[in-house]
């Protein structure tokens, strides 16, 4: 029984009273500008003496740049049609771009100075909390070419790599897809079209099929060239800075070793058997010989559980007190406090997220619930997300930029607190079943599909060291790429995907989808933990999570969990837990 009525709308005006027409904000963002230009100033005149006032300028200037960001961001989530808001976003992204520059600035500084005097600099007091990030700085700029280079690279970037991106975007935003439906031809988007792969009738998901692989061939020369030049630059940048491997960059952003990469993926391969089980299952209780890609994420029941969403609020809060109290008050806190928008409306950007106000210590979850027991895994992850802002507070700001691989672990914990009790809680087993299903579906994702988005972009870099893709061969390794990732479980691939993935066309994170799975096993090993010590362990979360952002994921998991990640143990444990659901899957349905 709910006790409580929570806000199903966020509370903004605590930060700016008056939304895109704040006054307030207008003179935050002046008062912006004006510290960022004392802050140019003062790394303009950078000597080993005024480092820590730089330092205390950065931590200052760097929250209010992000709580800036933080509240456009959630103004033109809950309005898509705020056009105050969009002229806003383009004041707050210039501040961010000049911060951006300033800091390349004083990456040059911290490089100027010689080893002895900077290890000497480095053990001092002030000093030591940060001593890693700041290293951590000071070798990646000296690993690239020199400033002037870099400046150059960055100038040309905008209308050469970015540009090829961007590109992408327009030209998916153009793709309609034509669909029948109810006698009537639609032109659906692609996120709609996308959405309907999720339709429990098989003909409609075929129908969709069709019509979105005709309308990705229909743009595939000009998509694929896009990817090429966006590919090549990224290579002769490489190639310039001296650099031999295409996942140097994306394995220093996030604070990892390729023996860690390479042991997760080969640990995941050794397992999937189980997965490929679950498959030619679910393939026979849909009366299938073998799933095609489109049938993967079809659901196997129409019936569905909804929960209010006072309801959904009470359970999450009930699930996250058998875990530990602190998770459980920051929650409670969340609800009370109005810091999550949640109401189904028209006007709303799709999906979900979780913003940080730095300067208030505050967090902001942006979703729209509809009662789904989805929605309700949603709405925990997020918290999730929220709780993990929560712990680093106290933490200096150059310690809280944490990576992609490890930004996915506390929201991944929460819902599976969620998730696993709900299963536990199904009304009867014909639920129990789709619940299970739901939560083998993620371990499809990370294991199967994002391992085929890894196996082709690693091949599609070396081919494209010899120069330009085809559109059939980049065909060719995205199907090799699936039935490898897939066991070859599938009866028919999406040879086209290489171009509607957005993923591959992102150019400010390059080989955006391996953290992903990382972040899921990373979770789930320290989920199984928890499992194991109970409420006891919730203060060890938190210490682990404060030092996300300070270390490598190697000497945080070493210091934290006592495993090594380049090693097959915390692997192997946390596959196997995540292979029980299909284990219990295949039991239930075996009938």
């Amino acid at each position: 029984m709910t006790t409580k009525t929570y806000s199903e709308t966020w509370d903004l005006d605590v930060f700016f009273q008056g939304g895109s027409n704040s006054e307030e904000f207008h003179t935050y963002l002046i008062e912006i500008h004006t510290e960022l230009g004392k802050f140019e100033k003062q790394i303009e005149s950078f000597s080993t003496d005024n480092l820590e006032e730089i330092l205390v300028s950065y931590e200052n200037v760097v929250k209010k740049v992000v709580q800036a960001s933080a509240f456009i961001s959630c103004l033109l989530a809950q309005d898509v049609k705020d056009k105050a808001a969009s002229q806003l976003q383009g004041k707050v992204a210039q501040l961010h771009a000049k911060l951006q520059v300033q800091l390349g600035a004083l990456d040059e500084k911290l490089v100027e100075v010689d080893g002895a005097t900077w290890a000497s600099l480095i053990q001092r007091e002030v000093f030591q909390p940060l001593e890693y990030v700041l290293n951590e700085r000071r070798r990646r700029a000296s690993d690239k070419l020199p400033a002037a280079q870099e400046k150059l690279v960055t100038s040309l970037a905008v209308d050469g790599y970015h540009a090829w991106g961007k590109l992408y975007n327009s030209i998916v935003g153009t793709i309609k897809i034509p669909v029948e439906e109810n006698g009537e031809v639609k032109e659906l988007s692609v996120g709609q079209a996308h959405n309907r792969f999720s339709n429990g009738d098989r003909s409609v998901r075929k129908k969709v099929s069709d019509a979105w692989k005709k309308a990705w061939e229909g743009q595939a020369e000009t998509i694929a060239a896009a990817l090429n030049h966006l590919a090549g630059f990224r290579l002769q940048v490489y190639e310039q800075r001296g650099w031999d491997s295409v996942l140097k960059e994306p394995l220093e952003n996030n604070r990892m070793k390729q023996e860690t990469l390479d042991t997760m993926w080969q640990v995941i391969t050794d397992h999937k058997g189980t997965l490929k089980k679950y498959l030619e299952r679910k393939a026979e209780l849909l009366g299938l010989e073998k799933l095609n890609m489109y049938d993967v994420s079809a659901p196997l029941s129409s019936e569905e559980t909804i929960l209010s969403y006072q309801e959904g609020a009470e359970f999450i809060i009930e699930q996250f007190s058998k875990f530990g109290p602190e998770l459980t008050e920051f929650t409670k806190k969340s609800f009370e406090d109005s810091w999550i928008e949640a109401e189904d409306r028209a006007g709303k950007r799709p999906g979900g997220f979780c913003t940080s106000f730095p300067v208030s210590g505050q967090s902001r979850i942006f979703m729209t619930y509809s009662g789904t027991l989805s929605n309700v895994s949603t709405l925990a992850h997020e918290l999730g997300h929220a709780f993990h802002q929560h712990a680093m507070h106290g933490v200096p700001t150059l310690n809280r930029f944490y990576a992609s691989n490890v930004a996915e672990t506390a929201s991944t914990f929460a819902e599976m607190i969620v998730a696993d009790a709900a299963v536990k809680y199904a009304k009867d087993e014909q639920e129990k079943i789709s619940l299970l299903e739901d939560k083998i579906q993620r371990s499809v994702a990370f294991y199967m599909n994002i391992h085929a988005r890894f196996l082709f972009e690693t091949r599609f870099y070396d081919e494209r060291k010899n120069g330009l893709v085809s559109v059939e061969k980049l065909n060719e390794l995205m199907v090799e790429a699936q039935k490898e990732a897939y066991c070859d479980a599938l009866g028919e691939y999406d040879p086209t995907f290489w171009a509607s993935k957005m993923h591959f066309f992102i150019t400010q994170v390059p080989f955006y989808n391996f953290p992903y799975t990382f972040g899921y096993l990373f979770s789930l090993g320290i989920y199984s933990q928890a499992l194991e010590e109970g409420t006891n362990y919730e203060e060890k979360y938190i210490a682990l999570l404060k030092d996300t952002a300070s270390m490598t994921v190697e000497d945080l998991a070493m210091k934290h969990l006592g495993v090594d990640l380049t090693q097959r143990d915390f692997w192997e444990k946390a596959v196997k837990k995540s292979l029980e659901d299909v284990e219990e899957f295949l039991q239930l349905t075996s009938k």
